[in-house]
């Protein structure tokens, strides 16, 4: 597309996203890597909430985004239901945004292994620990069952069965950036078969 110059430019849009993660790293206060994600439940309820993204695997028609959690927590059973899920990264820094739709599988091997191990200690342990989305009695609580879980495991557990990684193909990604007097850019980019097509919006 003619006018798709700048920072909008190029064939890939895992490029485009790679290179506006790694702008607002210099940029963003805190957490660079926050993103809103959306699910829905069994009765067609959306629910959202913000997620780290780990990482942006592959190019072209192969790439995915993955993050981690608790599978047996509210999202994650939602994902495994469904199989879905869309999540909006917006950095205030740059004026920009991304939003992502797509099919979600599970990033549960060697992958998820390494970043585990990469995490504190304690944040491995309060993944033992964490019956997340569930009811907790207190934070006193919380610490107790932690500190079992250490007790347990000592300083190398290993990742637990139902924490992981979820990745997440586009079938949709879109591109926005702030404009004058709110005519901002926006590009869609729609996963065909063998390549992507791309549509300038309207703002």
């Amino acid at each position: 597309m003619a006018d798709r110059e700048g920072i909008f430019a190029g064939d890939d849009p895992f490029a485009i996203a790679r290179s506006w993660l790694a702008e607002a790293e210099t940029s963003e206060p805190n957490d660079h890597t926050a993103m809103a994600l959306a699910t829905v439940d069994g009765d067609g309820m959306p629910d959202t909430r913000m997620v780290l993204l780990k990482d942006i695997d592959g190019n072209g028609l192969d790439g995915s985004f993955v993050f981690y959690t608790n599978y047996e927590s509210a999202k994650g059973m939602q994902i495994t239901a469904s199989g879905k899920a869309a999540f909006v990264i917006h950095w205030k820094s740059l004026r920009r945004q991304i939003r992502v739709r797509g099919t979600v599988t599970r990033e549960d091997g060697e992958q998820a292994d390494a970043y585990y191990a990469s995490r504190a200690l304690q944040s491995r342990l309060g993944a033992w620990a964490s019956k997340q989305s569930r009811p907790l009695e207190s934070r006193a609580a919380l610490a107790a069952a932690a500190a079992k879980q250490g007790v347990i495991h000592g300083t190398n557990p290993r990742r637990p069965p139902f924490w992981g990684g979820f990745r997440i193909t586009p079938v949709q990604m879109e591109f926005w950036a702030d404009g004058a007097f709110r005519l901002h850019d926006r590009f869609r980019w729609d996963k065909q078969e063998t390549a992507w097509s791309v549509t300038r919006l309207s703002p």
